[in-house]
């Protein structure tokens, strides 16, 4: 049976972890080549290693997405190891909450940075390759889709408390997918958002655990308390969180064929729970 990303080279940054690394593996078992991108080493070359061992190919680029470097590096990444590259999941990610008034620039900055700015300028790295690929391609009377898959949230649809920055960043996310989705038809591209709600990884676990991320140059505390988590499942209608691997299965939906009429749409994926 064919699987569904047969000769497909992706692109996930933040899959060392999380939805990112449930993505990779997915995406791998599907047949797909994988670029897994991770600010830290050892779990970018575990998820790798993970591929590789299920008979998988892989390849791990490790790097801050935010440096003005990595949008060209990442993407030089697929096209060296594979000579060519179909979908793109922005996925890396953290939070860094405060309540508007308390919130400060460095904040604000390291968020959108990250959420925002990566993303578009990993989108705009692979341009001249999306398009020159798809002009060759019709030259020879084929259609071949490519995909961008952006990971925002339902805080980025409703808002949500202390997360301005993260709120702001993820909206913004929608709105330079659909406008992709719009500039790229030409080339067969499809752009899609998944706005995810509560999914079970380390960045939603109790913040009691003293879980945090290395960013922005100093340890920066994530998690959710133990109250507000238990507060955000009784409005999940489902009862209970998202898995890993059920985000991952949204996000294979959008880089599969099953999606190649499908662009500029933002699919909400939080167990009934919506804005």
């Amino acid at each position: 049976m064919e699987k569904m990303l047969d000769g497909k080279v992706a692109i996930i940054t933040g899959s060392g972890r999380g939805i990112g690394r449930a993505t990779a593996l997915m995406f791998a078992r599907e047949g797909a080549k994988v670029v897994v991108s991770d600010i830290d080493p050892q779990p970018a070359q575990e998820t790798v290693a993970d591929i590789i061992k299920g008979g998988g190919e892989a390849v791990s680029h490790v790097g801050d997405a935010t440096s003005p470097a990595f949008a060209d590096s990442i993407v030089k990444a697929a096209i060296d190891k594979w000579g060519a590259l179909h979908i793109i999941v922005n996925n890396a990610g953290y939070t860094w909450d405060a309540l508007i008034h308390k919130m400060t620039d460095e904040q604000w900055d390291a968020i959108l940075d990250l959420h925002l700015k990566a993303p578009f300028r990993i989108i705009r790295a692979a341009a001249p390759y999306f398009r020159e690929a798809s002009e060759k391609e019709k030259a020879e009377g084929k259609s071949v889709a490519r995909k961008i898959v952006n990971v925002s949230s339902a805080a980025g649809i409703g808002g949500n408390v202390g997360q301005a920055n993260y709120a702001s960043a993820k909206a913004g996310l929608v709105g330079l997918t659909k406008t992709m989705s719009k500039e790229w038809a030409r080339y067969n591209v499809q752009a899609n958002v998944v706005a995810f709600g509560f999914i079970d990884t380390r960045l939603t676990q109790e913040k009691e655990k003293g879980i945090s991320v290395e960013a922005a140059g100093k340890k920066i505390a994530v998690g959710v308390p133990q109250a507000q988590r238990d507060s955000f499942f009784k409005m999940i209608p489902m009862g209970r969180p998202g898995t890993p691997e059920e985000a991952a299965s949204a996000i294979l939906f959008f880089a599969s064929p099953l999606s190649n009429y499908v662009s500029g749409q933002a699919l909400v994926v939080g167990g009934g729970f919506s804005m």
